[in-house]
């Protein structure tokens, strides 16, 4: 039976941590998600878990910790934001390369210069080749249920990745919205127990991780790690459809809204695609047909999924809230090249938003809808990528 809560997204996936309760935690504070390993740190003082925390000097150590921990056989989370993540830089691609699974929340959060704490998506967007797999939640419900099914993806025998839980800094983390947490029991059992594969302490079978590869076999090494990815889209949708039957709360590799006969189309991440919805609702009862696209994987990404829910509309606006300096939103990027695959594309433009914790609010998705409008009926494009919301 669910509980009903009212708490914040960190406290809800902390929640969602306490109730896996992982072996090793590496714990570092960077703002926002400082008050999420807080709180964790804190079941693990109350005796609450089990998990042996790490605390180190900096998010490097800390993601080197998670690394040693795992590779010796232990379920392994931490968590970080921002230029926490940045600074994982060099480990991320270790675990990920050593087909590590760990599991870490990202809090997102603006990277310096100039220094900014709020939220906007530049930290994960720049991991985004590290060979993680990305997930990202609308609200604090998704990224509890999401922190959750991370474990079942990551650990899954065919895949054994690292894997990022996104959600946007203090919109999101700080937060209190109401909230159903599933039984501690229902948690345990929906995730299991943690399998081993190739443990470092299995002192009966020797072996190394990391070892140095050069031209004879580097390049077969990638392209197989390409190819566990490949297995990610199945992976996810198994795991949400078991934890449909468990929550009652459906999730797929990404959300469509009121898409089926859309002629206009937002596609839209985390907290600002629940602004936008309303603004959809809004447009709907005016008779322009109106829709988004929420995607929730964004490593590895669907794109033949992400192209047969656009396929039919006439003109879409990728919403991004990080930018690539000289050239388009890395959102676009990726809804770009999925959608230059169709024959008859819709047409396509990009909007910049909500840079370093900058308001979203339903003026600007009603804006980009009306120029939307405008160009499915024919009008012409006047700038492909543009900041909205930005002081002239």
């Amino acid at each position: 039976m669910a509980k009903v809560v009212a708490v914040t997204g960190n406290e809800a996936v902390a929640e969602a941590l306490r109730q896996v309760n992982p072996d090793v935690c590496g714990i570092y504070p960077i703002t926002p998600q400082t008050d999420m390993m807080q709180r964790y740190a804190s079941f693990i003082n109350n005796g609450k878990v089990d998990t042996e925390a790490v605390l180190v000097e900096s998010e490097h150590s800390s993601m080197s910790a998670c690394i040693g921990a795992s590779a010796a056989g232990g379920r392994v989370v931490t968590a970080t934001s921002s230029t926490g993540l940045a600074l994982m830089w060099e480990m991320l691609h270790i675990a990920s390369g050593d087909r590590l699974p760990i599991i870490m929340p990202v809090v997102n959060r603006a990277l310096s210069a100039p220094l900014n704490i709020h939220g906007d998506h530049s930290d994960a967007m720049g991991a985004r080749d590290t060979g993680w797999i990305q997930i990202w939640s609308e609200n604090g419900q998704e990224a509890y249920d999401n922190t959750i099914q991370a474990f079942r993806i990551g650990e899954h025998m065919d895949i054994r990745l690292p894997a990022m839980v996104c959600m946007d800094g203090f919109i999101i983390s700080h937060s209190i919205e109401r909230m159903e947490y599933l039984e501690d029991a229902e948690v345990k059992k929906f995730v299991g127990e943690f399998k081993n594969l190739h443990p470092l302490l299995d002192l009966d079978k020797p072996k190394s991780y990391g070892p140095l590869i050069l031209t004879d076999l580097f390049h077969e090494y990638k392209r197989a790690q390409h190819e566990v990815m490949t297995k990610v889209k199945g992976v996810v949708l198994e795991v949400a459809g078991e934890f449909e039957k468990l929550s009652g709360r459906k999730y797929g590799l990404f959300e469509s809204y009121r898409l089926e006969d859309a002629d206009i189309a937002l596609v839209i991440l985390n907290s600002a695609a629940g602004t936008s919805k309303d603004v959809v609702d809004a447009f709907r009862d005016r008779g322009i047909k109106a829709g988004l696209l929420k995607p929730r994987l964004f490593r590895p990404f669907p794109y033949e999924e992400v192209a047969a829910a656009l396929k039919n509309t006439k003109a879409v606006c990728v919403m991004d809230r990080a930018d690539s300096f000289g050239g388009y939103g890395p959102l676009f990027m990726e809804v770009s090249s999925a959608l230059y695959q169709l024959r008859n594309r819709p047409a396509l433009i990009n909007k910049i938003y909500g840079l370093g914790g900058r308001d979203y609010l339903p003026s600007h998705a009603e804006l980009v809808l009306n120029e939307l409008d405008g160009i499915a009926k024919g009008g012409k494009i006047n700038v492909f990528k543009e900041y909205i919301g930005v002081r002239e």
